[in-house]
């Protein structure tokens, strides 16, 4: 399965909510407004997941039409510089056709949370954040490898 990574900018330099709103225009594009209004739904849960920080390592992860999207966020120091942030829009919406997305969720929140996603949704869910889903393992080293990659200019000008 291909997958497309992206880094949004969390706090300080937007809000939870900010961010997640910035992650639904991405996941949604141009897609159905009932999806947008689905994702803005679970605003509560989503912001709370993003203030605790449980995006930096563990990545929302959106399966639907096309790869699947993971969507980390940065924060502190990292959201300020933005060096690592990716922002750009998809080539496809990964929200079209039968969609899910997973939020990854401290342990300890894991309960209340799945409660208030699924009283909204039954399109996204969460999960543990040490929880590792699918073949992730195997996408992660051909991730770091393309991030790892890089291009010798002076032999590619030559050719």
């Amino acid at each position: 399965m291909s997958v497309v990574s992206r880094r949004f900018c969390a706090t300080p330099v937007r809000t939870s909510s900010e961010t997640w709103r910035a992650i639904v225009d991405l996941l949604v594009q141009d897609g159905p407004e009932s999806t947008r209004s689905e994702l803005i739904s679970v605003l509560g849960a989503a912001a709370s997941l993003i203030s605790s920080d449980a995006m930096q390592d563990a990545a929302i992860v959106c399966s639907g039409s096309g790869p699947r999207v993971r969507v980390y966020c940065l924060y502190g120091e990292h959201a300020i510089t933005g060096d690592d942030a990716n922002e750009a829009w998809l080539q496809h919406c990964p929200v079209e056709g039968d969609w899910s997305v997973s939020l990854p969720c401290p342990k300890r929140d894991l309960e209340w949370v799945n409660r208030a996603l699924a009283s909204k949704s039954d399109r996204i869910t969460a999960r543990d954040l040490s929880e590792r889903l699918g073949s992730d393992n195997a996408e992660d080293a051909t991730e770091k490898a393309a991030a790892e990659a890089e291009v010798d200019m002076e032999a590619f000008l030559r050719s």
